[in-house]
């Protein structure tokens, strides 16, 4: 029946939805899976896309494995509307080269976090860190995935006082970075940047939602090696699914099943 063959499908799924595309920088070396990208030399030439545009609400997510000392400068992460495939050649920089070239957003992840507050608005307060989901807007995300942790295991973030405690700098290792956009009820779409399970508020506001839009990860300077963490694609288990209470049949932890049964 449908629902012996979904899980591999949506699993499947899942895990193409979290790949670099096999277009991208110079100094990059991809492994067999296209999960981890290593800047091999150098400081630059490291820009990295996801392999697919993201679907609204999608969080293209990275954590940092290497660093390397002696440079200047983090990883850079944000947005494109231009199809890899159409680069005749892939740009040094994502800033300001690739912002250059229009329809593009890129921002630089500083030690600390990067909130962009717009004039005369206030910054809501955060919640904690240990909440099960994350809100952006109408986007619920859980935070199972968006926070690195010291200790590995399943459900040791329920122990784990880095990810309780979310004492993280953003560009350390292990750090969670992801990118996203909202839809709005104009037509446009609001950026957003999210680190170690915190939104950094949109940081780019009046995308295009008319042209797919590819995750942008540029390697840059002391960051040396990320890697894609895959995280549950809420709208391919709803789609393979023919009825929500299916849901419960499937081998998912609780928590990730009541993500998925919920707009």
């Amino acid at each position: 029946g449908q629902l012996k063959i979904a899980p591999a499908a949506m699993a499947a799924r899942c895990r193409l939805a979290a790949r670099f595309h096999h277009i991208h920088g110079a100094n990059i070396r991809l492994d067999a899976s296209h999960t981890q990208a290593t800047r091999v030399e150098s400081f630059a030439n490291g820009l990295c896309f996801s392999q697919e545009p993201l679907a609204p609400g999608q969080i293209f997510l990275v954590e940092i494995e290497e660093k390397e000392l002696g440079w200047c400068g983090h990883l850079r992460v944000g947005l494109t509307a231009h199809d890899p495939q159409s680069l005749e050649v892939v740009p040094e920089y994502s800033l300001p080269d690739l912002v250059n070239m229009g329809n593009t957003w890129v921002f630089a992840i500083t030690r600390n976090h990067n909130r962009v507050v717009v004039e005369g608005e206030e910054v809501a307060p955060q919640g904690r860190p240990w909440e099960p989901f994350l809100l952006i807007e109408r986007v619920r995300i859980p935070r199972d995935t968006l926070v690195g942790r010291s200790r590995p295991g399943r459900y040791s973030h329920i122990l784990d006082d880095l990810y309780k405690m979310n004492v993280l700098p953003a560009t350390a290792r292990r750090s969670r970075i992801g990118v996203l956009y909202a839809p709005q009820p104009d037509g446009t779409a609001d950026m957003h940047i999210v680190i170690n399970g915190e939104d950094m508020g949109p940081s780019a506001r009046g995308l295009p939602t008319t042209r797919p839009l590819y995750a942008v990860i540029d390697v840059f300077a002391s960051t040396k090696s990320v890697r894609v963490i895959p995280t549950l694609c809420r709208l391919v288990i709803q789609k393979h699914i023919v009825h929500r209470l299916a849901i419960d049949g499937l081998d998912l932890p609780p928590l990730l099943k009541s993500f998925c049964q919920h707009e």
